[in-house]
């Protein structure tokens, strides 16, 4: 399989990598200057040693010392300067990362988010733009230092004695080697690293979500089983990880810590082989230098060391912002071939198939259906049928891999989404509310809407008994100081929403699931209201609720198996009176429960 190209970290730094490029080089220079308080602490030393015994004489110490001084001033102003630059550069980057990212979310098909969770995506937009602004505002720049430094002190260090240079570069081409060790194939480490660390932080957030669930069913033994075997993985990976690093990273602490082990006896035998007092003494004031010098190139091969680690983590991370940017929308219609009004509303599919993975077979397979303008359709069916899929495809969470869809004689795919999100309103299973008030939570259907027609749309809904009981009423915010609604009740306040939105064709997919009874019988006297006049598709396992409509249509292993009304379909004897009686039959059965245990209490 061909490999990706690899993408360079500064890939969304845009018009900021000029910002970069000089804090880099200020950086640089910064690094340059800080050695030369190193020289001038050399020159006073030399000073003393030809002037030792009579320092009246010395003449340039004071000289030195002030500009050793002035140097490390300029320094840090130089360096601290260089870290503006990098850090304006980072916070713009990382903020575009985000912005592209969010904005590019936007466009992105709501069957999208369905198949990746807000989490993951938070995860992916929010912690990948992080790694990469920390590379860009401190890593980068230290980098660039540690580079440009050697060049510098590679002159300095064969400037002096060309002899104690070449001692004190023995340990670092050893570092530099056991470095190359450690860093071979720590791209794919670190990629295998990152997919552990997401897979158990993923098991631990729905290991804690799951935990009502999982005592409820007393399955805290099953669902511990697994968040611990992503913690073992994880861990495993990362102790392996650490061990294969154990050679490298001892050849390198020993290497770059045992510059004075090569050195000192380096410096011994130099000086035992001077011809004069003179060679001597400027042996031995190098040899002084060497000591106080050398040290620097720690800190420099341990920045190298770090950088080159980060670089790869932020190459990573802006990989991933790639792979999301690289999601493909669906497709808009061109301006002069879109089509936005329609006086009709009916709803058709003409031989729809479709497939989420081409290679996992269609999930959909030839389906033809009508759903005139103004009438209730209901689809119903054994799970996994296809249902909710089938109603995904009218507001293009997906598009069909075969056929088309049709609203008012217009292809879906020839109206531009705005247009085709004013014309559906939709109600699921479960639905969001925000940590807001009630009253921005209706209104995220319409901003603009009044009070009037929020309390209208409340109202309609059935959900005056909730607002009564709020602290606030309409301005109660959710999920705050113990403000929470069940799941009938937020229920309610969704279908206000698409009671508020007035859109004339309406989806509700399996919108009574988790109501209670007495919710149930408001949700449906909103139905009633929410639907009146418009084109409805109705997806409902309880056939309670669909016996009614005009038309239902019983979807199974992907295609429709029969249609008609609920008379029509009892008599021809199918699925679907299977289905009812089966229903009648669970019913009975819960009726006859309750009877028995009551006359069993009276017993």
């Amino acid at each position: 399989m061909e490999k990706t190209k690899k993408v360079s970290p500064l890939l969304y730094c845009g018009k900021y990598k000029r910002l970069i490029y000089l804090g880099c080089g200020l950086s640089g220079a910064a690094a340059i200057i800080n050695m030369i308080p190193y020289i001038c602490i050399w020159k006073v030393t030399e000073i003393m040693f030809q002037n030792y015994g009579d320092l009246s004489r010395a003449e340039g110490m004071v000289r030195y010392g002030w500009t050793a001084f002035w140097a490390a001033i300029a320094g840090i102003v130089i360096y601290c300067s260089g870290l503006m630059c990098t850090h304006i550069a980072a916070f713009n980057t990382a903020r575009r990362m985000r912005s592209l990212a969010l904005h590019h979310l936007v466009k992105l098909p709501l069957g999208y988010f369905g198949a990746n969770a807000s989490g993951k995506l938070r995860r992916i937009i929010d912690e990948n733009a992080g790694f990469t602004e920390t590379y860009i505002a401190h890593r980068l720049p230290d980098f660039a230092g540690a580079i440009v430094a050697p060049v510098a002190m590679l002159i300095i260090l064969f400037y002096f004695d060309w002899r104690l240079g070449l001692a004190s570069l023995v340990p670092i081409v050893i570092g530099f080697v056991a470095m190359g060790i450690m860093m071979g194939g720590a791209s794919e480490n670190i990629v295998e690293y990152q997919r552990a660390l997401d897979a158990m932080n993923g098991e631990a957030v729905e290991y804690v979500r799951g935990m009502p669930v999982v005592k409820t069913f007393q399955q805290s033994v099953y669902s511990l089983r697994r968040f611990m075997k992503t913690i073992d993985d994880y861990a495993g990976f990362a102790i392996g990880y650490c061990h294969s690093f154990r050679l490298g990273k001892s050849i390198y602490d020993v290497a770059i810590n045992s510059i004075y082990a090569v050195l000192i006896p380096g410096a011994i035998i130099f000086t035992g082989a001077c011809a004069s007092m003179g060679e001597f003494q400027n042996t031995f004031i190098n040899i002084i230098f060497y000591i106080l010098f050398t040290p620097y190139l720690t800190v420099l091969m341990t920045r190298i060391m770090f950088t080159s680690e980060d670089s790869m983590v932020a190459q990573l991370a802006v990989e991933k912002i790639r792979d999301l940017l690289s999601e493909k929308p669906l497709p808009e219609p061109e301006p002069e071939t879109a089509k936005a009004g329609q006086s009709s509303f009916d709803i058709a599919f003409h031989n729809v198939s479709f497939a989420y993975d081409p290679k996992d077979g269609n999930v959909l397979n030839d389906i033809s259906l009508n759903i005139p303008s103004g009438k209730t359709v209901a689809l119903v069916g054994p799970s996994g049928g296809g249902k909710s899929t089938l109603a995904a495809l009218i507001p293009r969470f997906y598009d069909v891999s075969a056929g088309s869809i049709t609203i008012g004689g217009t292809d879906v795919r020839e109206l531009p989404t705005e247009e085709l999100m004013r014309k559906v309103s939709f109600v699921f299973q479960q639905n969001r509310l925000f940590k807001e008030s009630l009253l921005d939570n209706i209104k995220e259907a319409r901003p603009e809407a009044s009070m009037e027609e929020v309390l209208h749309a409340a109202q309609t809904a059935q959900c005056g008994d909730i607002i009564e009981k709020m602290p606030q009423g309409l301005d109660t915010v959710v999920g705050t100081k113990g403000v929470y609604l069940s799941g009938g009740e937020a229920q309610r306040i969704a279908l206000a929403r698409a009671v508020l939105k007035d859109a004339p064709i309406v989806l509700l997919d399996e919108a009574t699931a988790f109501a209670d009874p007495e919710n149930e019988y408001r949700i449906q006297r909103a139905f009633s209201e929410l639907t009146r006049g418009k084109t409805v598709l109705m997806i409902a396992h309880r056939l309670s609720t669909v016996k009614n409509a005009d038309c239902i249509y019983v979807i199974n292993g992907g295609r429709v198996e029969e249609s008609g009304t609920h008379d029509v379909l009892l008599a021809k004897g199918g699925l679907y009176a299977k289905m009812w009686n089966d229903y009648q039959t669970a019913a009975s059965w819960r009726i006859k429960s309750r009877g028995t245990a009551g006359e069993e209490a009276q017993a």
